[in-house]
């Protein structure tokens, strides 16, 4: 049911302001399905439902171990074949195994089962610790939360960081976690008072992407040296303090290109890169694009409604 509901609330209404999407959810055998919450979830629609599908997400399922049937295999893979984007949400990926679609490819799934993964499936190059893995038309994600970072990639993928961040504040959640972030933290940071400093001086610097920033500047705001700031940091936070603020400011960027008309010199300020090379160099390097092309890309973009199908 978790995933039932991240995917729902990512894909569901948002107000007239966001894309709007056909929602739906289907099985191989509509009426009452059993969920691990102990209520039955009433489908009504069948697999043909995939056929008009831009989108189709494989949801986890209690008895993964076993394939799913030739009917949902061959739904999944001629989704593919079509052209739709097909993605799976934590153990949704051994649907896609099972249909082939992960032949050659990365992917990820919950860590506790990527083992299993990789041992029913030697041709699929799996990745424990990734959050989430975008193989173009093809993408899989972690566990439970997870499923929101993969939801929200794929918005930030096809509508623009713009989109993304309005649904992530919709729903109270980060906007952007890189996909090979860290599926889960070995140690729990205590909520002690060196939290509140370290949360604080996360939003003081999302505050002042302008500036330098450097981890030595950060760990003094927080009280801390250097060396327990940066450890300190990546145990919060899955990630390296540099890589959590390039992964802001190319966020920040993409949705400044998306919404002004602010020359590209004037985002590399705001965004704290020193000239518009430097933005361009990370963004074509993160990317695969330079920012003017980007940019392009996002011009006039409609807000048509595309069907998103599980």
């Amino acid at each position: 049911m978790l995933a039932v509901g991240i995917v729902a609330e990512v894909f569901g209404p948002h107000g007239e302001d966001l894309p709007g999407f056909d929602f739906t959810l289907c099985t191989d055998r509509p009426g009452p399905v059993p969920t691990d919450l102990g209520v039955p979830l009433t489908i009504a629609h069948g697999l043909d439902r995939i056929a008009s599908a831009d989108l189709v997400i494989a949801l986890p399922w209690a008895g993964f171990r076993t394939p799913p049937g030739p009917a949902v295999l061959d739904a999944l893979s001629a989704a593919h074949e079509r052209g739709s984007l097909v993605a799976a949400h934590c153990v949704g990926a051994f649907a896609l195994a099972a249909a082939g679609l992960l032949d050659g490819r990365r992917a990820t799934t919950h860590w506790r089962f990527a083992e299993l993964l990789a041992r029913r499936h030697p041709e699929v190059s799996v990745e424990p610790d990734a959050l989430y893995i975008d193989e173009g038309t093809v993408l899989t994600g972690a566990g439970a939360a997870a499923g929101f970072d993969l939801c929200l990639h794929l918005l930030r993928r096809e509508f623009g960081a713009a989109v993304a961040n309005a649904v992530a504040r919709d729903v109270v959640l980060p906007s952007h976690r890189d996909g090979g972030q860290a599926q889960y933290l070995a140690a729990p940071v205590p909520e002690d008072c060196n939290d509140e400093r370290l949360a604080e001086v996360l939003a003081w610097a999302g505050a002042n992407l302008h500036e330098p920033l450097p981890v030595a500047e950060l760990a003094r705001r927080a009280l801390m040296s250097k060396r327990s700031f940066a450890r300190r940091f990546t145990a919060a936070t899955g990630t390296t303090p540099h890589a959590w603020l390039r992964s802001l400011r190319l966020s920040s960027a993409e949705e400044l290109l998306e919404t002004t008309d602010l020359p590209v010199e004037e985002i590399a300020r705001r965004v704290g890169y020193g000239s518009a090379a430097v933005l361009r160099e990370q963004f074509v390097r993160r990317r695969g694009v330079p920012p003017r092309s980007y940019r392009r890309s996002f011009t006039n973009t409609p807000n048509d409604p595309r069907a998103a199908t599980n």
